[in-house]
């Protein structure tokens, strides 16, 4: 079963959230996504007057490959990574940047927000979270940490569970 690389609850969750209000209200954007490189959306935030959101688990995903595909392409060209893409449409853009090894800051802006105010506050934002998810690891590492005891005792527990079976 895939699982984000990132768990996300409680204190750790709330300060992500208002960082990333703090970038929509500020840099005036529609939408903000903290989404981890296998494309699950860990958390978003929307502007109280943006339209209906499109899709965000669709959009998670293709983020997740475009980075990748990115990453490649800058390994190719001999550089260790582009850390920042950018889309811009007649309408509507797409800011995406590196936090950390695991997630993507996200934001869709329109053409009300110019692009240098939402690369300011979204770096800001970045800053927030990336020391955040340097503190929490990975959902792998955090597993990895539970150690072989509580292997033991969760399986001799299951054992006794399903005993009479």
């Amino acid at each position: 079963m895939i699982e984000p690389s990132i768990a996300l609850y409680g204190e750790a969750f709330a300060k992500v959230t208002a960082s990333l209000d703090e970038l929509l209200t500020k840099a005036h954007v529609r939408y903000a996504m903290l989404v981890d490189r296998k494309g699950f959306v860990l958390a978003h935030r929307e502007a109280l007057w943006a339209p209906k959101p499109p899709t965000l688990d669709s959009i998670a995903t293709l983020i997740a490959g475009n980075a990748a595909a990115t990453s490649a392409l800058a390994k190719l060209l001999g550089e260790r990574r582009f850390n920042e893409l950018v889309h811009q449409g007649e309408r509507i853009g797409l800011y995406v940047e590196e936090i950390s090894n695991e997630g993507l800051l996200v934001v869709i802006f329109d053409e009300t927000a110019p692009i240098g105010r939402v690369k300011l506050f979204a770096k800001k934002s970045i800053e927030e979270i990336s020391g955040l998810i340097d503190s929490l690891g990975s959902v792998e590492t955090t597993n990895a940490d539970l150690g072989n005891d509580f292997a033991l005792d969760a399986s001799a527990l299951l054992d006794d569970l399903f005993k009479g079976m």
